[in-house]
């Protein structure tokens, strides 16, 4: 493994409090740290008119290029929570991932984040009535719906979701049925 220097200079994700990412990025950009929040254009309709708004693509999640020394100081910034970390250690993100990001809003300035589910995983709903509510993913259709089961007394509720509403808390491949149970809703 080689020595890296201190000042050597890395992408990260920092996790930000819900609807701060504008905000958490203004401030790093005034403390003179160099950060990166992917904004996407989408269309809002209100009751007068139509208007292209930008939003994050990725919510809760501003990159910052920074060094070591320079990561707790991004970390103080009102809004900002932690760094996305993996075994302890904050996770790098590629140069090269950062640019590619970049590209593919150049090209497709309204594409969306999603996250990879597969039929089986243990999903939360996230947004909505039905908020805190866990199930399992048991349909996809299409590229924004999903079919959620909830099994809190061994008979299923059945619905109909949008994909954006939900969050991934399991992947389907590593769950057990003991996993599960304590998701389970209890009376």
């Amino acid at each position: 493994m080689l020595y890296e220097s201190p000042d050597t200079l890395h992408w990260y994700a920092l996790y930000t409090k819900s609807r701060h990412e504008k905000k958490v990025d203004l401030q790093l950009r005034e403390k003179g740290i160099e950060s990166y929040l992917p904004l996407r254009g989408v269309w809002r309709q209100w009751s007068d008119r139509r208007k292209l708004v930008e939003e994050p693509l990725f919510r809760c999640y501003v990159f910052v290029h920074t060094n070591e020394k320079q990561r707790v100081r991004a970390l103080q910034t009102y809004g900002a929570v932690r760094f996305v970390s993996f075994n302890g250690r904050p996770a790098i993100v590629r140069d090269e991932e950062i640019e590619t990001i970049k590209r593919i809003l150049r090209e497709f300035p309204e594409a969306e984040a999603c996250e990879p589910f597969s039929v089986g995983d243990l999903v939360e709903i996230v947004r909505g009535p039905l908020t805190g509510i866990m199930g399992r993913l048991e349909e996809i259709r299409g590229s924004r719906r999903l079919v959620v089961t909830i099994d809190s007394i061994h008979q299923g509720v059945r619905f109909e979701i949008d994909r954006l509403d939900v969050r991934l808390l399991q992947k389907a491949s590593t769950q057990t049925s003991r996993q599960y149970d304590r998701y389970r809703f209890n009376p």
